[in-house]
């Protein structure tokens, strides 16, 4: 038999800043399971129960519970977890190294099947690992160990797809990559992925906005009728201006076709302690990103306030 120890909870608070208003317990008699399941992962739950199992009205186990369960995301927007976030980025970079030479503050962007072709006859394709990181894009050979090309970022000018003949008659698309020493052909198991990442970070390195494009994960302040909530999605600078997209939205929430200000704030976000405070045409957004060179793009094309306070 069990007993459950019934009393008021504390109503836990969401933040301890004195504008956030506490969160409330809310009952919806018609939620469904996709609507607990989004609540779960967008809201989050927060149990407090005593609970004594007896038998034969004797007490011998007794439970103290005070649990908070929420989506990965909705977790560190509030703070929570956020050493096991950068635990596991940790180990991440650790795990890569001890295969692939990476600087102690280079990390891994993507990286897929692939392989590059070598033009000194004979001409050869030589299988392996692609790998695009923060500074590099690179060919991996693990067994046996070797590098077989590389390039920075910095260095790359040009890059687009192309359609190849194979010897079996096949058509293969390749990506041809433009750098200060010639054009190079690399085999990609998702070029058409490869050939996105590779604008937008090679772009980014060289501080000036992307011709198609440069993404990164953005996080967007959404202002509603009762408190406002974070929302994770991709931000899009290019010559359109700058463009937010959630997961799963079929069009942009936020399209500024003109930057006029930025100001970096103080204030809590899921990513830190910085919220960025974009002006446009339309009026002022709130953003934030773990993306430094895509912070730094949005940077480059207006004129930047030294200005603090609170967001």
């Amino acid at each position: 038999m069990t007993q459950t120890l019934d009393r008021a909870a504390p109503t836990p608070r969401a933040s301890s800043d004195a504008d956030v208003p506490a969160l409330q317990p809310t009952r919806d008699l018609h939620a469904t399971l996709p609507d607990l399941v989004d609540a779960l992962l967008n809201k989050g739950v927060y149990l407090d129960l005593d609970l004594i199992i007896t038998v034969a009205d004797i007490p011998l186990i007794g439970v103290n519970l005070r649990a908070a369960v929420a989506g990965v995301e909705t977790m560190l927007e509030h703070g929570m977890m956020r050493g096991w976030d950068e635990q596991t980025r940790a180990w991440v970079r650790k795990s890569l190294a001890r295969h692939v030479p990476l600087e102690p503050d280079e990390e891994v962007v993507a990286r897929m099947a692939g392989g590059h072709r070598r033009d000194e006859p004979p001409t050869t394709w030589r299988p392996g690992t692609v790998y695009l990181t923060t500074r590099r894009l690179l060919v991996w050979r693990a067994d046996p160990r070797e590098l077989l090309w590389q390039t920075a970022l910095d260095d790359v000018t040009g890059v687009e797809r192309r359609s190849e003949r194979t010897v079996g008659g096949e058509e293969r698309e390749r990506l041809a990559v433009t750098t200060s020493a010639g054009t190079t052909l690399l085999s990609a198991a998702a070029p058409d992925r490869l050939e996105t990442l590779l604008r937008a970070h090679g772009d980014a390195g060289t501080g000036r906005p992307a011709s198609k494009g440069h993404t990164a994960e953005v996080w967007y302040r959404e202002e509603r009728s009762g408190p406002s909530v974070w929302r994770g999605g991709t931000g899009t600078l290019g010559p359109d201006g700058l463009t937010w997209q959630g997961v799963g939205d079929a069009r942009p929430s936020v399209r500024l076709h003109e930057v006029r200000d930025l100001q970096a704030r103080t204030g809590r976000s899921p990513v830190g302690r910085q919220v960025l405070l974009v002006t446009g045409e339309s009026g002022t957004v709130r953003l934030a990103t773990r993306d430094a060179a895509w912070a730094r793009t949005l940077a480059a094309s207006v004129r930047p306030s030294a200005r603090g306070g609170d967001a």
